[in-house]
Order: C-alpha cells, then structure tokens, then sequence
C-alpha cells in the first residue's frame, strides 16, 4: 500500500498526519503504524493521526502513538490535526473537530501558531510527591529543583510502571519554576516509552498543577518551556475547577510524501 502523508511537529512534538476520509488507510495495521514511526526503517514520529470524516464536525482526529496502538487526546498532535486541515482546505482559520475526548474548537493565530481550546477539568489528585489529572490524557506532575540534571527516561518510566499505573500507564512531567508566569517541562510520554520534546496535554495539567498548588501567585497565563520550544496555556477558574483552558503554540509543516508498506 502507498501511504501519502504529511510531516507535522508542534514543538518537537512530530505527527504523521494522513487524509483518511476515504478510509484508504483504515485497514493499516498496528504493527504497520508503528513501523511508519521507527526513525530507523520507517519515517519516523511520536505518532500517526487519522483524518476522518465526522458527521458532528469539520473532521475526526484519531491518534496513535509509536507504539502502534491508539491513544488518548494529543494536545499539539491535536494543533498539528487542525493546521494540516487548513492546509489541505478542509477548514478555515476557525474549526471544530472531535477527539477522543469529545469536540474542540481551535483557531490558527498566524502562519505556524494554533489555538486549542481544552476540555474543562474538574479533579486535581494529590499521589505521594506528585499531582495527578487529566486533561485529556492522565498526567502525573511533580515540581523539582533542577529539571536539567534529570534521567527523564529512567525516572519517568519509574512513575509510569509504578503501581497503579502499571496497566494503563501515565505520562510523567517535571516541571522547574523560572517565575510565577514561566515554568521549565520535560516529559516522559507512555506509548512513547522515552522523552519526548514537547507535549501538549502535559503542558496544560502542569499549568493548572503549578496554579493549584499556588506557584503561580494566581496568574492563569503561563508558559511552559520544553526542550522543544515554547508553549502557552491560559485558563479560567471555575466553582468545581478549571474552564476555558486554551493551550496555544507553533504547528510546522515539516514535508509531504509518499511510502509503501
């Protein structure tokens, strides 16, 4: 079969991103899915997302991981999603789509910037030195002196294979204050198995994490600095949490092509 995709990052974050309203790709494999992402014999990404056609929106997003298999909500994967949508004219610069987790609405800010508007969040659960939450895909936060000194893979996966994450996994995100609006991540991601350069449901439950725990001094617009660039989330409180949670940065077109598996 010839794939034809696009290559998209958000922050280091990589994606290919292939047109599926015609299902042409729908019989693909896990294992074939999971070869396209090997950076050694493949093209090589943190993920693969499906367009697909939505009778409730402009367009479906599905998301796999490496690893071949599919995936809770992908913050810039969703950013990247809606940045190839506008580029293969199946939106305009304002767009709903529908994720895992329900419908979002996004908007493309300037040339490369896109603005994803978030689930509302509700739960912030205290787990031994960390934070639990969700915001699409489940987040363990945990606030350390010195980010830079870190083995995010071996102190990541720790976390990760840990009781009672063990079955279902979670994504790990340390995080170092700078100051009460700029936070340093990094980010071991489940699925992925390593680091990766960036993640956008982990930059948002490190944002509202920083706000709970009142390292932000109350201010509800932070950024969140990955290895891989720079990464904004604003939010709103509500009675029961968090509401209006925007999380805005670059979505690059990186090439097109074509592959056969």
């Amino acid at each position: 079969m010839e794939v034809i995709f696009d290559k998209y990052h958000g922050v280091g974050n990589d994606f290919i991103i292939m047109d599926n309203r015609d299902e042409k790709y729908s019989s693909l494999k896990s294992s074939q899915l999971k070869s396209l992402c090997d950076r050694y014999i493949g093209i090589g990404a943190n993920g693969v997302i499906l367009i697909q056609h939505s009778s409730e929106a402009d367009f479906e997003m599905d998301y796999f991981n490496s690893d071949g298999n599919p995936s809770s909500l992908c913050g810039n994967g969703g950013r990247c999603a809606v940045a190839f949508a506008n580029r293969h004219q199946m939106i305009k610069s304002q767009t709903q789509f529908k994720a895992i987790d329900g419908l979002h609405e996004a908007e493309i800010v300037s040339n490369d910037n896109v603005r994803l508007k978030m689930n509302n969040v509700k739960e912030l659960i205290n787990h031994k030195d960390g934070i639990l939450i969700d915001t699409g895909s489940p987040h363990y936060i945990q606030l350390v002196e010195n980010v830079s000194i870190l083995n995010i893979k071996k102190e990541g996966a720790e976390i990760r294979f840990s009781d009672p994450f063990f079955q279902n996994g979670v994504n790990v995100n340390f995080l170092e204050k700078q100051n009460n609006s700029h936070f340093s991540i990094r980010t071991y991601e489940r699925g992925v198995e390593d680091e990766t350069l960036a993640c956008g449901t982990g930059a948002v439950a490190g944002a509202l994490a920083m706000h709970h725990i009142g390292k932000t001094n109350g201010l509800t617009k932070i950024k969140l600095e990955a290895i891989g660039g720079m990464l904004i989330v604003d939010f709103a409180i509500s009675e029961i949490g968090y509401k209006n949670i925007q999380l805005e940065g670059p979505a690059i077109f990186v090439y097109s092509g074509c592959i056969n598996i």
